[in-house]
């Protein structure tokens, strides 16, 4: 577990696919769709590529569009609407994460605000946090959408900071993805990068002010900045 110097954070936002909700359940939509199950994670960089690349470019539609588009093509176009509808609808199915429960239990207890945000809708985990009871552990559920973006342009970091009413330098992202913390640092936020997804920092990326392996280590370790 690394830090760099900085001040603990008034406020945590936490990405939300990977880093609160595990993905690997939606290999068997795949499968009972008739698909190979490696196609989950074609599919999911595709998504978010996309999402990028619209940003980029202008407008992005929503999650759910770009994610309907890019199954359609990562198939072959062989879906039906109801087994492409039964493979997007799943994201609201979802589990938590193991550390996910304990890092908003680690936030409560010092009196910090959690917040999810997510490019994709915030109903997701909104009906994710109902089913698992943690819903009142969440100050709310952000999204990208309302601003028409994809993570990680510096905008969306400043809008969320915004939506939170807390200043950036006390404001912190909390993710599993690399190029979000980057993103997260590049706009002025602290950043814990739990590695347990991607294995470690790549060379190429702003340094996070913490990195630990799990959600809830990276917690920790911020809140003894």
């Amino acid at each position: 577990m690394t830090r760099a110097r900085a001040a603990r954070p008034d406020v945590v936002l936490f990405d939300v696919f990977e880093t609160l909700v595990r993905l690997e359940p939606l290999r068997q939509r795949f499968t009972d769709a008739g698909r190979p199950g490696h196609e989950l994670e074609l599919f999911f960089a595709r998504t978010l590529r996309d999402g990028m690349a619209y940003t980029l470019a202008g407008d992005a539609p929503s999650f759910r569009d770009v994610a309907a588009a890019q199954l359609d093509l990562t198939t072959g176009h062989t879906l039906s609407k109801a087994w492409r509808d039964h493979i997007l609808d799943s994201f609201a199915d979802l589990p938590l994460q193991p550390d996910a429960e304990p890092a908003l239990d680690l936030l409560a207890a010092a009196d910090v605000p959690a917040y999810g945000f997510t490019h994709g809708s915030s109903a997701i985990l909104e009906t994710i946090a109902d089913c698992y009871g943690i819903r009142h552990k969440l100050r709310k559920v952000l999204s990208a959408e309302a601003i028409r973006s994809f993570k990680p342009p510096a905008k969306v970091y400043e809008w969320a900071c915004e939506q939170t009413g807390t200043e950036r330098s006390r404001t912190a992202l909390v993710a599993v993805h690399s190029w979000d913390t980057h993103g997260a640092v590049r706009a002025g936020l602290l950043a814990g990068f739990a590695t347990r997804l991607e294995g470690g920092l790549p060379a190429v990326a702003e340094r996070p002010h913490v990195v630990a392996e799990r959600v809830d280590q990276v917690v920790a370790a911020l809140l003894e900045l």
